[in-house]
């Protein structure tokens, strides 16, 4: 057999094994709905879990289940939008410990330093990723908005 021969069955042999391994770990998709934090008639899923990672729906200091807000500034929109996700992650058994990675927004990039004291105090080291963006407006007035990743195995 010539090397280029040679070359061309080895190139063929590896391919089936690949293959078969990509066809092995396709990643199955969830789309989850409890209705006990975000009301379930709204058009998203509260979350989404492909494989090992779950995926959360931006959340806002809503109390759960309902379309209300909760009172008393940013602190406390903080307070509950965390609380929300907590609850979401336990719902679909995941914990705080387990989120990689966090989206902020902040309709007053000046709240930082308040929504910031509180989000601390959900974490701790090693911390997820995070983005904090400043924003003109969101849904129901809130002040705040957290979306969440959360991976199995971190």
């Amino acid at each position: 057999m010539n090397r280029l021969t040679l070359a061309g069955a080895l190139i063929a042999s590896l391919a089936l094994p690949v293959s078969v391994l990509a066809a092995e770990h396709q990643e199955t998709v969830e789309f989850l709905n409890s209705g006990k934090i975000i009301p379930d008639n709204l058009p998203l899923s509260e979350a989404v879990k492909v494989g090992n990672t779950l995926y959360l729906s931006g959340q806002i200091g809503l109390k759960p289940g309902s379309m209300q807000m909760v009172e008393g500034g940013v602190k406390e929109e903080t307070r509950q939008t965390m609380d929300n996700i907590s609850s979401l992650l336990k719902m679909n058994g995941y914990s705080m410990g387990e989120v990689v990675k966090c989206t902020v927004i902040l309709t007053d990039i000046n709240n930082w330093a308040a929504f910031n004291e509180v989000y601390q105090s959900y974490f701790s080291a090693p911390y997820p990723a995070r983005t904090v963006l400043g924003s003109s407006g969101l849904a129901l007035g809130a002040k705040v908005e957290v979306e969440c990743m959360a991976a199995k195995g971190r």
